[in-house]
C-alpha cells in the first residue's frame, strides 16, 4: 500500500491504472477506521482491480468547529490497519491544501434530501459532504465508490449527485456493522464513556423493538412515542425518530415495503444515529 499526500502523486498513479485497464474503487472516509470501514473494502472484492481509501477530516461538513476539532485523527494506526488487509492499493490522506485552495467558494447542494433528518439541526453538513464527496470522485476517478448504510442520508444524497450530475462512478450500498451488543459501528463510539458505552446498546434494541411492534400491527404514533421516551428513559437526548421510504426519504407508513426507521439521539455531547430497514 502506497501512502499518497498530493493531488499529483494521486493523478500519476490512476492515470497508469486507466491506461492499463484497471477498474478503481474508493472508499471515502474521514479517518479513525474501525471494522466497518474495513467492510467496505471487502466489498470491492471481485468489483474493482484496484483499490483506493481516502482519509480527509472535512472541516466545511462540520456546523459545530468544536466537533471538528474532536474528531478522532489517528493517520499512523490507520494506514496500519489498512495494510494489514492486503486490499488497498493507496490510502490517499491529502491536507487542506489539496482539497480547497485558497478562495475556494463552491458548494455542491443535492436539494430537498438535504432538508430532512440529519439536515435540521446540521445546516450545511450534506453541502460539505456533496462537494467533498464529489471532488474525491474527480480525484481519484473512481469507477466504484462504496458508502455504509449506517450513513443512510448521506448515501442517498450522494446516489441523487451522481445522478443529477452524470457522474461516471457507481455506488455500492454496503449494511451497517455492529457491534456484538448491535451497536453501529462509528469512530464517534470512541468517545463515550464507560458508562455512556452501555446506555448506547439501547439505541439499537429500542429500534429492534419498535420495528417488532410496528411489523404486529400496532399503531405507528404510539410505537414512536413509547420508542422515543424509553431512549429518553436511557438517558439520551433523541434529535429525530421517524419512519420513512429508503427510496426517497419521504415519510411513509408501516405498510411500505421500503420503510426504514431512522433516529439520531445523543449521550452528553456525542451524537450517535443509526437506522433499521422494517423489512
Amino acid at each position: 500500500m502506497k501512502l499518497v499526500r498530493t493531488r499529483q502523486e494521486l493523478a500519476e498513479s490512476v492515470t497508469e491504472w486507466q491506461r492499463a485497464g484497471e477498474t478503481i474503487g474508493v472508499v471515502p472516509t474521514m479517518g479513525s477506521l474501525h471494522a466497518g470501514h474495513l467492510a467496505l473494502v471487502t466489498a470491492l472484492d471481485g468489483k474493482a482491480t484496484r483499490r483506493i481509501v481516502t482519509i480527509f477530516v472535512n472541516p466545511i461538513q462540520f456546523n459545530n468547529p468544536d466537533d471538528f476539532h474532536l474528531y478522532p485523527r489517528g493517520l499512523e494506526a490507520d494506514a496500519a490497519l489498512l495494510e494489514k488487509t492486503g486490499r488497498v492499493d493507496i490510502l490517499y490522506a491529502p491536507d487542506e491544501t489539496q482539497i480547497y485552495a485558497p478562495g475556494f467558494s463552491t458548494r455542491v447542494i443535492v436539494s430537498g434530501l438535504d432538508a430532512m433528518l440529519c439536515g435540521n439541526d446540521r445546516p450545511g453538513h450534506f453541502n460539505g459532504v456533496a462537494t467533498i464527496v464529489t471532488k474525491l470522485f474527480m480525484q481519484t476517478r473512481a469507477d466504484i465508490a462504496v458508502f455504509g448504510e449506517k450513513d443512510f442520508q448521506q448515501l442517498c444524497i450522494v446516489r441523487r449527485l451522481v445522478q443529477d450530475l452524470d457522474l461516471p462512478v457507481s455506488i455500492l450500498p454496503v449494511p451497517t456493522v455492529r457491534e456484538a451488543d448491535q451497536l453501529a459501528l462509528s469512530s464517534r463510539n470512541r468517545r463515550l464513556s464507560h458508562t455512556q458505552r452501555d446506555r448506547a446498546a439501547h439505541l439499537p434494541a429500542s429500534l429492534q423493538t419498535c420495528i417488532a411492534e410496528l411489523k404486529a400491527g400496532k399503531n405507528l404514533e404510539a410505537c414512536l412515542k413509547t420508542c422515543w421516551h424509553d431512549l429518553e428513559e436511557a438517558g439520551f437526548t433523541v434529535h429525530y425518530l421517524e419512519l420513512r421510504s429508503e427510496k426517497n426519504l419521504q415519510l411513509t407508513q408501516p405498510s411500505d415495503p421500503t420503510a426504514r426507521l431512522f433516529v439520531a439521539a445523543s449521550l452528553g455531547d456525542v451524537r450517535l444515529i443509526d437506522n433499521m430497514p422494517l423489512c
